[in-house]
């Protein structure tokens, strides 16, 4: 392996982006990686991963190498416009010489998982892989069993920094729906990094987190929305159902961004809900507040939190619930005034 830089089986780097259990999940697609997937046919393909049409300039001159691949110019582009690691879908095997010397990834697309002869050739090439599952090219969904042979595949040509993504079965790539029980699954039986294949539905992204998803595959095309939705998800969900364990600094304090930003969003949920208390009580605001719920909280929050307790809780609660009055109040105020 000259480029594949495994940490462990369930941790793979990829460039500077390294994917796995108790790291930040990634949105392939999104900030943190992009991916190019190359059409034999020239067409754009409905999963929203760009191609070589996207690619600005001459597609058909070589690239360095002079190799004479009608797509090695482009490629060696967008690997110089990225802001972080390539991973290069090639449409036949006759692109792997070129994926090899532009791409720090390469993706396995579910129509090539079944065919070891490619999947091996692959794997040969010395960078991490990427195996997707979904629709073979004989329009067969493939099963679990199939999808972990072609890992084996891999680590049978010494290439072990492998990360599986489920891409779902339906029929158009653009329809893709994750199987987030399979997903699991994989994730248990192999132990190693698993994505998500969203398709063009950023609804699933909160769930695939959730499911245990250690990153989010998002084609640049894809609507804003859908990459909005998996960028919130890699932060906001992760951070509640993803405990995290920093070695760095940086990583430190971006794992407290996300905590943040998940601690903002749930107290914004929450001044809204007080919000609407007020106007339910039959005294509002200050004057109607209830010390003894307010301490049943804490405790409530203490068996929770056990390292805080309700000593350092309460006067972080009590902060809490004062500024969600502060908002009502001034809502109200607002409301009167016009």
């Amino acid at each position: 392996m000259s480029k594949a830089a495994q940490l462990d089986r369930d941790a793979v780097r990829i460039g500077d982006l390294v994917i796995g259990d108790g790291l930040p999940v990634v949105v392939i697609g999104g900030r943190d990686a992009r991916w190019l997937r190359l059409r034999g046919d020239g067409g754009t393909p409905g999963d929203g991963a760009e191609t070589l049409r996207d690619m600005p300039g001459d597609s058909t001159e070589d690239g360095p190498s002079g190799d004479g691949s009608p797509w090695n110019g482009a490629a060696a582009g967008a690997g110089a416009r990225r802001a972080g690691p390539l991973l290069v879908e090639p449409a036949t095997a006759a692109d792997l010489p070129a994926v090899a010397r532009h791409a720090d990834g390469v993706v396995i697309g579910a129509a090539w998982a079944a065919d070891p002869d490619l999947v091996r050739a692959a794997a040969r090439l010395g960078l991490p892989v990427v195996i997707q599952r979904g629709i073979d090219r004989h329009g067969r969904v493939a099963t679990l069993e199939e999808w972990l042979a072609a890992v084996d595949d891999c680590a049978a040509e010494g290439n072990e920094a492998v990360v599986l993504c489920e891409s779902g079965g339906r029929g158009e790539p653009e329809d893709a729906a994750p199987d987030l029980g399979l997903l699991r699954a994989a994730r248990e039986r192999a132990g190693r990094p698993v994505l998500a294949g969203l398709g063009g539905d950023g609804g699933l992204a909160d769930a695939a987190v959730a499911a245990g998803a250690d990153g989010l595959l998002v084609g640049p095309s894809a609507p804003a929305r859908t990459l909005a939705a998996a960028h919130e998800a890699a932060t906001v969900m992760a951070a509640l159902v993803r405990p995290d364990d920093p070695e760095t600094l940086d990583a430190a304090r971006a794992a407290i961004d996300r905590v943040d930003a998940a601690l903002a969003t749930l107290i914004e949920r929450r001044a809204a809900l007080a919000g609407r208390i007020q106007r339910l009580k039959p005294v509002g605001g200050f004057r109607g507040r209830d010390m003894e719920r307010e301490r049943r909280l804490v405790e409530a929050m203490a068996r929770r939190a056990p390292g805080l307790g309700a000593r350092l809780l309460a006067p972080i609660m009590n902060a809490v619930i004062e500024a969600g009055l502060r908002l009502s109040e001034e809502t109200r105020d607002g409301e009167d005034r016009r």
